[in-house]
Formats: C-alpha cells, sequence, structure tokens
C-alpha cells in the first residue's frame, strides 16, 4: 500500500480541500460470486487505508490505535469495483470534528480513474477515541484535534 496527500483543481477557488489518498490492493479473496469487491471486504479495504493516515508513528493520531471505537459506518455504492482495478485510490478528508469523535469520509476509485472523475464508492466512518482501562469515551487531545482539523472539508 502507497499513500500521498494532495488537492485538486476545482471549481472557482482552484483547489479541493487536502485529501489523504491510500493505494490499497484488492486481493483475489475480495472478490464475491459476482466478481466485484464483496461489501464485508470493501470495509476492510477502507480500514486498510485509514491506518496509515491515524495511527502510524510519528502522526498525532497514532494513540488512537490504543483506544478507538467505529461508531457508525455507511457505505454508498456507485458503481462496481473488480480485481483488476487495483490499486484502489482511496482518498480521505474529516468531515465532522467533536469533542470525542470524528468522521472521515471516503471516495474510492480504479487504479487509474480520473482524480475529478465519479468515485464507484462512497463511504464515512464515525471514530470515538476510547479509554481502554476506563471502558470510557475520553476527549480527543489538542495535537488529534489539530491534527485533524486540519484534514477538514470545506
Amino acid at each position: 500500500m502507497t499513500s500521498s496527500v494532495n488537492g485538486r483543481a476545482h471549481g472557482s477557488s482552484g483547489v479541493l480541500p487536502k485529501r489523504f489518498h491510500a493505494k490499497v490492493d484488492v486481493r483475489w479473496s475480495d472478490m464475491d460470486v459476482f466478481q466485484h469487491v464483496n461489501h464485508a471486504r470493501m470495509v476492510t479495504l477502507l480500514e486498510e487505508a485509514r491506518i496509515p493516515w491515524l495511527f502510524e508513528d510519528g502522526r498525532p493520531t497514532a494513540p488512537l490505535r490504543e483506544g478507538c471505537v467505529l461508531a457508525d459506518l455507511r457505505v454508498r455504492y456507485r458503481g462496481q469495483l473488480r480485481h483488476e482495478d487495483t490499486p484502489l485510490d482511496i482518498a480521505m478528508w474529516i468531515e465532522q470534528l467533536r469533542a470525542v469523535d470524528f468522521t472521515i469520509g471516503y471516495e474510492v476509485r480504479a487504479a487509474g480513474a480520473a482524480p475529478d472523475s465519479p468515485p464507484a464508492v462512497i463511504a464515512s466512518t464515525q471514530i470515538a477515541a476510547f479509554d481502554i482501562q476506563t471502558q470510557r469515551l475520553r476527549r480527543l487531545t489538542e495535537p488529534e484535534r489539530d491534527y485533524l482539523a486540519g484534514w477538514m472539508s470545506e
């Protein structure tokens, strides 16, 4: 998997908000009997895409790997993705940021698809910071919030 950051030309302002892009390989086992990426596997691919963005060493949000919970997941399919579409380009940004949670927006495109082409999958996940020891939600730290705020959609 590879990752990158970019903005794209859009409208009169010229630039879209910053997006984190992860290239995620589709495995043969990710497809279902209909020859497209299975829903449960798509959810896993979204998870694999957000790991280098949020949980790698050196990221201000790396402490979240010690405790966070998925509070909501929405996946909308606009087109099929198949094994030959690998690696998928998964663009991510922050849609909403609150005291204890944040919502990630996703757009998934086939390899080689134009950045401004319609995505095959549009998704969102709401993730809440969680203290494993107390089994309670915790507030996001200032460094976590600042990092996430830098990825907010406009």
